[in-house]
């Protein structure tokens, strides 16, 4: 499996606090039959991760992991909480995307609202043939409140990744049916960890899968897996249009 959403590296943001706790991590990935992790490190107010750090980091991760014989395979990468000014904060080169094309570019939306500049930003991204990735929109109150919001963002060739925590119920109920209506809708294209550590924001991908699975059959398993594996290596993705 790879996933497309992790805060694996230690003492970089909110995830571990040590390269004990990211091995832990690490070594939690694999059980869960996760062999490829796009490391996602905030880019918000709080956590201005450089991404010279942040490549650094990985290769310093991705030795130790490789020492301990641990089968798990790094990338480089960033959460980006959207702004105002991306669009000249990726002109000077200061973002890191999820494929090595710059392509594909994880964002988030604050947890409270849907900013009212979101829809012009994505649109400016698109017309850079920048494709934006709304992560955990399943989680954020304005979609929560209006569920139609996100079709906006959709139409202009945004895709949406699920958390694998919420459709478990991690989050809560109504975050879990939310989650159920977007997987059953297919408005959203992929599921990912978003994992923190091993005891706070656990991995649940693996269990994501099988509630997929079990409501919604193997094929769309299938298909999430495949987009997510088509974003790392900066293809075309292919899934079922949203209803």
């Amino acid at each position: 499996m790879i996933d497309l959403h992790c805060h694996i590296l230690p003492n970089i943001d909110d995830g571990p606090d040590s390269v004990a706790a990211a091995v832990a991590m690490a070594k939690k990935a694999v059980n869960q039959g996760i062999q490829h992790v796009l490391c996602t490190p905030h880019y918000n107010d709080k956590y201005h991760n450089k991404k010279n750090e942040i490549i650094s980091a990985v290769d310093e991760l991705q030795f130790i992991l490789d020492d301990k014989k641990i089968p798990l395979k790094l990338y480089e990468g960033q959460e980006v909480r959207i702004f105002r000014e991306l669009e000249e904060a990726i002109a000077r080169d200061e973002i890191l995307f999820a494929d090595v094309t710059d392509r594909y570019l994880l964002v988030e939306f604050p947890s409270d609202e849907i900013p009212i500049y979101a829809e012009r930003l994505m649109y400016d991204l698109r017309v850079k043939e920048i494709v934006p990735i709304i992560v955990h929109p399943e989680r954020n109150r304005g979609f929560q409140k209006d569920t139609e919001a996100i079709y906006s963002f959709l139409s202009m060739g945004c895709l949406a990744q699920l958390t694998a925590p919420s459709l478990i119920g991690r989050f809560g109920k109504e975050v879990q049916k939310l989650s159920h209506h977007f997987v059953a809708n297919h408005i959203v294209q992929m599921i990912a960890s978003d994992a923190h550590g091993i005891n706070k924001r656990n991995f649940y991908l693996k269990e994501a899968y099988q509630y997929v699975a079990r409501h919604f059959g193997h094929d769309l398993v299938h298909d999430m897996k495949e987009v997510s594996r088509s974003i790392i290596n900066g293809d075309e993705v292919s899934f079922t249009p949203y209803k």
